[in-house]
């Protein structure tokens, strides 16, 4: 039998217990707008009961463990789709980024003939081989001579300026695969800090380490962003982290770390410092990153210079053998090679007359030259796969349009999965005011009658000792 003393005893613990689950409520309360908290919950358990001729007699209740509320398969999925989140993201802006660059406006479904603006390069096009056209006209008119020598200018200049800026792109596009390999090893060195950390706090109390244990789901998150992490959990409570099978945390060692390596024309990729291993990055912003640079920029900067390349060929060609109005042959309209360095020839720009339009020499109203360099506009050319000027670079602009308006509906569907699964965490794991403020009220009622019970038990013993002390 308890008696007294024991039934005091039992109040105390749940008293202690009720003020245990109010500061518990208080905690989650304050962390209601914490997005990385996950919401704590008391255990409380019945004590040890004691043995009587009338059965087991209990003694109260104690509280026993403060636990978070969480779903390891949940925070495992909203990881991975933290990953594939973060790839898509990435690549968006990149591509988004190569669009500005280029100039035109793009079909959002990447349809073929939409390409097109006054500033771009197939505007730009259609400006050189229209000058050729109206010079073909009236071959010996200077303003018409200047008129195809500024708009092959204005061609050279765009074409210069598009592979600057495309140039520019990539190298920005490296730097951020640089960055976001230094964040990613921030994240390893804090991850590791955080199992030590966790495991020497549990050991120690007994308890979850719930703070740091919502530190680290937080960390491993905003690394499963910037690449496409796996975690095993250990039985101490720390975890391991491993990229494409290659281990870089164990507990609180952190075995390997990632680093930037030239893999080919100045692209950087990532691999394992003390292994040197090349890894295969599947998600994460890094990923998407090296995908957007590798493909859509890539593909973008090829077709550009190998449609400048042709050009260059096919209007010397043309050109070189025609005469100028002082009866000369055999310059050049275009110097270079490509995109990066196509110019018009600098005597062409000096002195319109040099421009070579006619097919016979001395005939200064002779159109077979400048004809001939109009009519190339609708001529297949074999090393543009057999299509024309236009149909190639408008081909090469949809395609990015095309692999933009790709990643833009895969990004707004994976947007709806990570919020489908934020959403259903929130709901396990996240605060929910009202209910707190219903368990408050729960913990200060059962606080108030585990007083009221003091209250009574201290009038008995006043009771029992009065009737001790009478005579």
């Amino acid at each position: 039998m308890l008696g007294l003393f024991g039934t005091l005893n039992l109040a105390s613990r749940s008293m202690q217990a009720e003020q245990e689950g109010v500061a518990v409520s208080g905690q989650n309360m304050a962390n209601a707008n914490n997005p990385a908290y996950a919401r704590e919950q008391l255990q409380i358990e019945a004590s040890t009961p004691l043995p009587t001729t009338t059965g087991q007699q209990g003694t109260g209740a104690d509280a026993v463990a403060i636990t978070e509320v969480r779903d390891a398969l949940l925070d495992a999925q909203i990881r991975n789709e933290t990953s594939v989140t973060g790839s898509l993201q990435s690549q968006q802006t990149a591509l988004q980024y190569v669009q500005a660059a280029l100039g035109e406006q793009l079909s959002s479904s990447g349809a073929t003939g939409t390409v097109g603006s006054d500033g771009g390069l197939d505007n730009d096009l259609s400006g050189l081989f229209n000058s050729f056209q109206a010079l073909s006209a009236n071959p010996s008119s200077l303003t018409n001579r200047q008129t195809v020598i500024s708009a092959a200018q204005q061609l050279a200049a765009q074409f210069n300026q598009v592979n600057q800026q495309l140039s520019g792109i990539n190298s920005q596009l490296n730097q951020s695969v640089q960055t976001d390999v230094t964040s990613a090893n921030h994240l390893l060195t804090q991850i590791a800090g955080l199992n030590q950390q966790i495991v020497a706090a549990q050991a120690s109390s007994g308890g979850t380490a719930n703070d740091l244990i919502d530190q680290r789901e937080q960390a491993l998150e905003s690394l499963a962003n910037l690449a496409s992490v796996q975690s095993s959990a250990n039985a101490n409570g720390s975890v391991n982290i491993s990229l494409d099978g290659h281990l870089l945390v164990s507990g609180a060692t952190v075995d390997d770390t990632l680093q930037t390596y030239d893999g080919g024309g100045g692209q950087l990729l990532v691999s394992g410092v003390t292994s040197g291993t090349p890894l295969a990055l599947s998600g994460g912003t890094i990923a998407g990153t090296i995908a957007a640079r590798d493909n859509g920029l890539a593909s973008l900067s090829t077709g550009i210079n190998a449609l400048a390349s042709q050009l260059i060929s096919q209007v010397n060609s043309i050109y070189q053998p025609g005469y100028d109005l002082n009866g000369h042959k055999g310059a050049s309209l275009f110097s270079g090679a490509n995109a990066g360095d196509i110019s018009v020839t600098a005597s062409v720009v000096n002195d319109p007359s040099t421009l070579q339009a006619s097919g016979v020499a001395g005939d200064a109203g002779n159109n077979q030259v400048a004809l001939a360099l109009a009519q190339l506009a609708n001529a297949p050319q074999a090393g543009l796969a057999n299509q024309t000027f236009s149909q190639s670079y408008n081909g090469t602009a949809t395609d990015l349009g095309s692999a933009l308006a790709t990643v833009n509906s895969q990004l707004s569907d994976q947007q709806t999965v990570q919020t489908m699964l934020q959403n259903q965490r929130s709901s396990v794991s996240g605060v929910s005011l009202d209910q707190e403020m219903t368990n408050m009220v729960s913990y200060e009622k059962a606080y108030q009658v585990s007083a009221e019970l003091v209250t009574t038990l201290d009038q008995m013993l006043t009771t029992v000792i009065g009737m001790k002390q009478s005579p």
